[in-house]
């Protein structure tokens, strides 16, 4: 039985990994704190804090392929030194994000990447991950490069925003859409190729991005897949940035809005995915997963990103 070590698998992802894992028939272990919640059934969890001495002690034996999610340089490095030599395969999930252009649509993997210099900066991070585990792993490694990762339970709250905002009808503030794009990948169509591509020991770098959606399109589709029958309210750039609105993520933001110098971001490559066993759902089927567990978390709740009800209404009243 092939034997996959996850580093983490109580968090998002690494969970949706370690489950994908487990159901293609391997023997899953995870190595992780166990804060972020807990492991799927019938997958083993060594509890470690990886920034401890002694922390790679319980995990025993050789692998079939190490997972790594982390970035951080005092995370990389001691996982590297204390299962590199051990690993017929290592997988690890870095980032679109390390790329240096994001303005050139349909860019693939051979794009230049950031110089890392500043490892506070979540591209150079990623990149110097990526340049310490490839010293070391060679063509042993795959690095996966995942662009914006969505589905039930997202904790960043960026894709959710918008169904769930639908869902609550009235007025909906949004950016105009002329040249706009959306690209996401399922987690779980992320996760079940991470398993499938370790597996088969693929190796290389790939762009784990998901089908080009126009923002048209986008909306197009939450109005039908929540039934929206209200009103939605476009505004410029100019405008909105004038509101302190902004963009992409985070508090008082309109995610999945993107500067128009930043339009590549979302128009990436994925056929080096697909060629690698990786598989695609409709945006509808994501749509409605990600609703109900929207519906499921609560429709009103607090959120890491988008605008608060009274954030939209202000920006709204000033607007029109």
């Amino acid at each position: 039985m092939r034997r996959v070590l996850v580093l983490g698998g109580t968090g998002w992802l690494g969970r949706e990994v370690a489950r994908a894992a487990r159901d293609g028939g391997a023997e899953v272990v995870c190595l992780a704190r166990g804060e972020s919640g807990a492991v799927p059934d019938g997958v083993e969890l060594i509890r470690a804090n990886r920034r401890a001495p002694g922390a790679y002690d319980e995990v025993a034996g050789d692998w079939d392929d190490v997972i790594e999610f982390a970035y951080e340089p005092e995370l990389v490095g001691p996982a590297l030194d204390a299962l590199a030599e051990r690993a017929a395969h290592w997988t690890l999930i870095s980032s679109v994000s390390v790329y240096a252009d994001n303005a050139t649509p349909h860019a693939d993997e051979t794009a230049d990447v950031v110089v890392p210099q500043d490892l506070s900066q979540y591209p150079d991070a990623k990149a110097a991950a990526e340049q310490a585990t490839a010293s070391r792993l060679a063509d042993r490694l795959l690095i996966a490069r995942p662009g914006l990762i969505v589905g039930p339970g997202d904790p960043s709250d960026r894709f959710g925003y918008w169904p769930a905002r639908l869902r609550r009808g009235g007025r909906v503030l949004h950016p105009t859409v002329a040249g706009r794009f959306v690209q996401v990948i399922d987690v779980a169509d992320l996760a079940r190729w991470t398993a499938h591509a370790g597996g088969n020991r693929v190796t290389g770098t790939v762009d784990a991005v998901g089908a080009i959606h126009t923002m048209a399109d986008f909306f197009s589709a939450t109005r039908a897949s929540v039934g929206f029958d209200g009103e939605l309210v476009s505004a410029d750039d100019d405008a909105l940035l004038a509101e302190d609105v902004r963009y992409w993520a985070g508090p008082r933001s309109l995610p999945l809005w993107l500067p128009r110098t930043d339009a590549g971001f979302a128009q990436r490559d994925g056929s080096a995915f697909l060629r690698s066993g990786g598989s695609l759902r409709p945006l509808t089927d994501t749509l409605s997963r990600v609703l109900a567990d929207e519906v499921d978390r609560g429709i009103e709740r607090a959120r890491r990103s988008g605008l608060t009800s009274a954030e939209e209404d202000a920006v709204l009243q000033r607007l029109l």
